[in-house]
Formats: structure tokens, C-alpha cells, sequence
């Protein structure tokens, strides 16, 4: 009987470290991108005077592109190779940042915030599978993974305090051009730093999966959001089912496909399908409290746009610290599946604490979403390590893709889920007395309040802004019990995981006579 005694992975150094910093820059500027109008557009509309659904355009057509193309962009980088669809997708982010920075029109604004969209669907996916390649060591790599998944959630929140200060000094254009030195410098450095890697046998690609992916995406993204933001309709409604019946048409296709976007052989990789899943699960409870905290620090605590940016900053501080933290845990023998579910735990704790918020408690508040994003950030960094620790490297890009889909599914769902929950207790709450707009949304109730004569405005405002925070209550409690459930469910199914792959290696190294 011989043993062979498998090579240690290589690890990386100071090249490979220096290449990940290169790298963070196109992640940052991606995921700020998705909040930087916040500030810009009152100076966006005044102007280019964009009617209100050319306005509702210029924010969301970034998302929905990108969200539409992660799948497509992902697959095609481990084809043509990670590194070349950066440097293309760098490029065309540059340029589309020019376009919407000297945009004369809201007709060529929303085409250059579209055209982000697609350079920012090549990035991401791109990023995530050089890391993969360049870090082969599994300590290493989720260092790295936890610094990339820092960096990206951060980013949302720097980007709309960033809009504000760049307004504030020049024109709004400038909220574009803070983008170009970071992509050239990547245009520069990329090709000494980074390695090329693709996928060595990739068979043909697949053009019929590309528009089915869209159709799966877009329509579920955006009924999600616009049920969120606007209430039941029955055509948002039609949108989810409409993008539910193309995404079994997508999944049939990889199935029966003989080279498919997304191969089916992913979610037989032990452990991805359940990281997939709990990653799904944290972006749900990330947005859901982002879309409470947002409107409370402005509407219920009366701060500027500019004021509510600067002390939502505050809580990005112990973000930094969560996914380096729960690395070391994994490595010095914390079980992975502990770690998990104690992100979970930490996650549900910062729901307890906005449940208990009141209509004055900034400091409160402040503490759920430091403790909440350190719960999301632990559970994202680990799930995420463990998805692409498990896809072969080849199908690095892909996996990657898959990932950063289920955050965008898992941002909407919560929104309309969670969104839903506290719209209902906002309408149950708020005064039946009180205007028709007063009970609809708590903004439409501060407009009325504000043209009401001395103590009934004050009266209707204080309210409506008690209204809210019940609402806010009732979708915290919620949140802490689906939480609980989370870190209950990752415990034993990361458990359960990591015992059927130690078994499957046992028999591999039995039948090998090892």
C-alpha cells in the first residue's frame, strides 16, 4: 500500500496582497454606485428636469442591469478569462461614467447609469473569481474573501455620504467622475498584478440562456421592489410570477443544455447549495433593516439628507473588524457551522435592539445596525468562502455570479417582505382621521403635516412618526424570529454538510488503497 502525501497550497504573497487592494477599488466604487444618487438627484432634477418616471429610471436602472447580468457576465469571464472582462468591464465603466457625468438629458443620464450597470455586472463576478484563483490557501483566502465582503457593504454606505459632500462643493456630475482614477489605476496595474485564469474547456456558450437569465431576474427584482415601495398591485404581482415561470425555463435550460451558463454540477458541490442559500438569507436581513433605519434617522429623528448619511457611517465602523474576526475563529478550530450560526445570533440580537427603539433613540438605533451588519457580515464572509472554496476554479466566475444574485433576490424579498409588514401596522396605527396621503407613507404624512396651521400639524407628524416606529417594531420582531430560525437552520445544515464531505473523502481515499 502507498500514500501520497498531497502538496500544501501555495501562499500568497506580498503580489497577491498588493493585487487584492488593486481589486477592492472597482468593488468599492460598484457598490457605491448603488447608493450615490441619494443626494444628487434634487440637483439632477433641477437640472435636467427628468419627469418622475425617467426619475424612478435614473436610480433604478443600475441595479436592474447589474442584477440582470450577473449570471451572463460571470459565466462569459471564466471563458474568455476573469482578468480580460475586469479590464473590459473597467473600461466601460470608465467611459459610462464620463457619458452620465456630462449627461445633457435624463434620456442620456438613465442610458449611462444603464451602461454602469453592465460594466459593474463584469466586475463583481470578476473580482470575486481572481481572488479565488490568487488565494489557494483556505486561511488566506478567507481573509481576503472577509476583507472583499467588508469592503462591499461598506460601500453603500459611504456612497451616499460621499454624494453629499461632492454635491454640496461642486456639480452634480462629480458623483461619475470620482470613479475614473480608480479604474484607470486598475487599467494600469491590472495586467502586471493580476493573473489570467479561465476556464480551460469551456464548450460553447450558451446565447438562449442569457435572455432567459434577464427574464428570470429583472421581472422578480423589480415586482420585489415596486410591492416594497408602492404597495400590492396586481401587475408587480404578474411581474414575480412572469420572472418565476422564465427562471424554471433557465434552470430547465442548464439542465438539458450541453454547455450551460450556470452548470448544474455547482449545487452538487458539497456545500455550496446551503451557502448559496444562507447568503440569500443575510442579504434578507441586511436590506430589511436598511429600509426602516434609512427613513427613521430622516423622518422620525428630523435629520438632514447629509445628517442621516453622516450617522449612518457610524455603525460601518465595526464592520471592518466581523469578517477578520470570525475567519481567525474558523481557523484556530471554531467549527464553521458555530461561527455561521453566531452571525445569525448577532444578526437577530441587532433586530431586538430596533425592536425596542423608540421615537427618539438615534443611539439605539445606531447599535442594532452595528450589531446587525457585524451578524450579516460574519455569516456573508464564511458562506461566501465556503461557495467558492467548493466550486472547481474553473467555474469560479459562475459561482461567483450565483452568489451576488441571491444578495440582489434576497435585498428585494426582504424589502417587500419585511417593507410590506411594516406598511401594514404604519396604515393600522396612523389616525383614520388623518388625510388620505397622511395614511399611505409617513413622508406623504410630514408634506401634510407641514402645510397644516400650528398644534394639528405637529400632532399629525408625531403620529405618523409613532406609526412608523410600530411598524418598524413589528418588522424587527419579525426579523429576530426569521434570524433565530437562520442560525438554528446553519447550524445543523453546515453541520450535517461537513460530515457528508468528510465521508465522501474517506471513501475517495479508501478506494484509492490510501
Amino acid at each position: 500500500m502507498t500514500t501520497t502525501t498531497p502538496h500544501p497550497p501555495a501562499r500568497a504573497g506580498r503580489r497577491e496582497w498588493t493585487a487584492l487592494g488593486v481589486l477592492m477599488l472597482p468593488l468599492l466604487l460598484v457598490s457605491m454606485d448603488v447608493s450615490v444618487l441619494y443626494f444628487a438627484i434634487p440637483a439632477i432634477s433641477a437640472d435636467l428636469e427628468p419627469s418622475a418616471t425617467e426619475q424612478l429610471w435614473i436610480f433604478d436602472v443600475y441595479g436592474f442591469v447589474l442584477a440582470g447580468l450577473l449570471m451572463t457576465m460571470g459565466s462569459l469571464g471564466d471563458r474568455i478569462g476573469r482578468r480580460r472582462l475586469l479590464l473590459i468591464g473597467a473600461a466601460a465603466f470608465g467611459a459610462a461614467s464620463l457619458l452620465a457625468a456630462y449627461a445633457n438629458s435624463a434620456e442620456t443620464l438613465i442610458a449611462g447609469r444603464a451602461l454602469l450597470g453592465i460594466g459593474g455586472a463584469t466586475l463583481m463576478p470578476s473580482t470575486m473569481a481572481l481572488v479565488r484563483t490568487m488565494f489557494t490557501d483556505p486561511g488566506q483566502r478567507a481573509k481576503a474573501i472577509g476583507l472583499w465582503s467588508g469592503v462591499m457593504t461598506a460601500g453603500i454606505a459611504l456612497g451616499s455620504v460621499l454624494s453629499g459632500v461632492l454635491v454640496e462643493h461642486f456639480w452634480w456630475g462629480s458623483v461619475f467622475l470620482v470613479n475614473l482614477p480608480a479604474m484607470v489605476m486598475l487599467l494600469v496595474l491590472g495586467p502586471f498584478l493580476l493573473p489570467e485564469s479561465r476556464n480551460p474547456h469551456p464548450g460553447r456558450f450558451d446565447w438562449l440562456s442569457v435572455p432567459l437569465s434577464m427574464a428570470a431576474v429583472l421581472p422578480v427584482i423589480y415586482g420585489l421592489k415596486e410591492l416594497a415601495s408602492q404597495g400590492w398591485n396586481v401587475r408587480y404581482a404578474l411581474a414575480v410570477s412572469a420572472g418565476l415561470l422564465f427562471a424554471a425555463l433557465f434552470v430547465q435550460r442548464q439542465r438539458t443544455a450541453v454547455s450551460p451558463l450556470i452548470s448544474p454540477e455547482l449545487f452538487r458541490r458539497p456545500g455550496f447549495s446551503p451557502a448559496m442559500a444562507l447568503n440569500l438569507v443575510a442579504a434578507f436581513g441586511m436590506m430589511g433593516s436598511a429600509y426602516f433605519t434609512t427613513q427613521y434617522i430622516q423622518s422620525v429623528l428630523d435629520k438632514s439628507p447629509l445628517e442621516a448619511a453622516l450617522w449612518s457611517l457610524l455603525p460601518s465602523v465595526p464592520i471592518g473588524l466581523a469578517a477578520p474576526v470570525s475567519a481567525q475563529l474558523v481557523q484556530r478550530g471554531v467549527p464553521r457551522a458555530h461561527v455561521v450560526g453566531g452571525g445569525f445570533a448577532l444578526t437577530a440580537c441587532g433586530y431586538v435592539l430596533l425592536a425596542l427603539t423608540k421615537t427618539d433613540s438615534l443611539w439605539l438605533l445606531l447599535a442594532a445596525c452595528a450589531v446587525l451588519a457585524c451578524g450579516v457580515v460574519i455569516v456573508m464572509s464564511l458562506v461566501v468562502d465556503l461557495a467558492m472554496s467548493a466550486a472547481p476554479v474553473e467555474k469560479a466566475g459562475a459561482a461567483s455570479s450565483l452568489m451576488e444574485t441571491g444578495t440582489e433576490f434576497g435585498g428585494a424579498l426582504s424589502m417587500a417582505f419585511l417593507g410590506s409588514i411594516g406598511t401594514a401596522v404604519y396604515r393600522h396605527e396612523i389616525p383614520a382621521s388623518a388625510p388620505a396621503a397622511a395614511q399611505e407613507t409617513l413622508g406623504g404624512a410630514l408634506a401634510v403635516a407641514g402645510r397644516m396651521p400650528g398644534r394639528a400639524g405637529d400632532a399629525l407628524a408625531t403620529a405618523a412618526r409613532e406609526a412608523f416606529t410600530s411598524g418598524m417594531h413589528a418588522a424587527a420582531v419579525t426579523g429576530t424570529v426569521l434570524m433565530a430560525v437562520a442560525a438554528a437552520a446553519a447550524v445543523v445544515t453546515l453541520r450535517r454538510g461537513r460530515a457528508q464531505e468528510n465521508a465522501g473523502r474517506a471513501d475517495q481515499l479508501s478506494s484509492s488503497g490510501v
